[in-house]
């Protein structure tokens, strides 16, 4: 059980840090995200990249409130008050001031983590300021209290119930690639959006199950270009659900140039062509995807290319039973 109640029963560690330093990293929308056939079956498989959020926890604050930099963080702020309510100064009729400060180059409202990256971060950093122990486990229970999260908690390529806030498999780590990526514009709130009817019929939850069998094997396979398939699948399916007007040209350029596959922010406004940085041929190819993207893109968002992150070795826990793809119901 997470340590609530051990925690409540005593003050912040003696030698705790007055400051606390945490962070997270983002992901490029996901390689793969559906609804698969069982009940709570919305998952994605996330896609970590090389951008980061740190936050910053000060204990004591001149208004001996909790207060967050910049101000519109409110989710994380809300947090940062949860934690504080587990120490026991709480009980005594004063919640730990402080002062949480976040900083980020992880663009908001995209599809990119941003908001769970803020959260992991802030959970991290207040946790080692009070001296309350923040595993993964217990994270989770306090985000589930806030809005579906990314599982952006686990330093691995993982296969997460972003609804329900909890990890479904740790499925490894890749060889690094890299997403030249296009931003169609505008924003998402995570929130609204996961309040949004699933329209996959009980056909399409068995292809997801088939898909998350296939990326499983994949991943542990190191079959990069496989990858590239079912995440390109993956991001068509997600067309009648979040329409990216800009998929079919971002396909025919990874085509053109020789890409992997296409990702997409399935709840965002990003859509980017993968490719192997350890291919011979990678400063070729992403210097082609990156000027025909610019040229799709035009004066939208722009053009960027991100790093996705490599683990190294990482244990990989069993997916749980999905019913395989070969038994589609009638």
């Amino acid at each position: 059980m997470f340590q609530e109640a051990a925690t409540r029963s005593r003050p912040p560690r003696r030698g705790a840090p007055a400051t606390g330093v945490g962070t997270a990293f983002g992901t490029f929308g996901e390689l793969l995200q559906g609804v698969l056939p069982e009940e709570g079956g919305d998952f994605l498989v996330t896609l970590p990249v090389a951008r980061w959020t740190m936050a910053t926890f000060r204990r004591g604050s001149a208004s001996g409130e909790i207060e967050v930099r910049p101000a519109h963080k409110t989710k994380a702020l809300q947090l940062a008050r949860m934690i504080a309510d587990l120490v026991p100064a709480r009980a005594a009729g004063c919640r730990p001031g402080g002062v949480l400060t976040l900083s980020s180059v992880i663009p908001e409202g995209k599809g990119l983590a941003s908001s769970s990256a803020d959260l992991v971060a802030t959970a991290r950093a207040v946790g080692r300021a009070l001296g309350v122990p923040m595993p993964p486990a217990g994270i989770e229970r306090l985000l589930a209290r806030i809005e579906p999260t990314d599982g952006v908690l686990y330093p691995a390529i993982v296969a997460y119930h972003h609804r329900s806030v909890r990890l479904r498999a740790v499925l490894g780590s890749l060889p690094a690639m890299a997403v030249v990526g296009i931003d169609e514009g505008g924003s998402v709130d995570t929130v609204d959006f996961n309040r949004i009817p699933k329209p996959f019929t009980t056909a399409d939850r068995h292809a997801y199950a088939g898909l998350l069998e296939r990326l499983t094997v994949a991943v542990r396979a190191h079959d990069l270009p496989e990858v590239g398939r079912v995440a390109t699948r993956s991001a068509l399916m997600n067309q009648t659900l979040r329409h990216k007007a800009s998929l079919e040209p971002m396909l025919d350029i990874c085509r053109e140039v020789g890409g992997l596959g296409v990702a997409v922010g399935h709840s965002g406004t990003t859509a980017g062509i993968l490719l192997d940085a350890t291919d011979p041929a990678y400063t070729r190819r992403v210097t082609a995807a990156a000027q025909a993207c610019g040229e799709l893109a035009g004066g939208a968002g722009g053009v960027s290319v991100y790093r996705t992150l490599s683990f190294g070795t990482v244990p990989t826990r069993p997916a749980l039973p999905v019913p395989s793809a070969l038994e589609r119901v009638p």
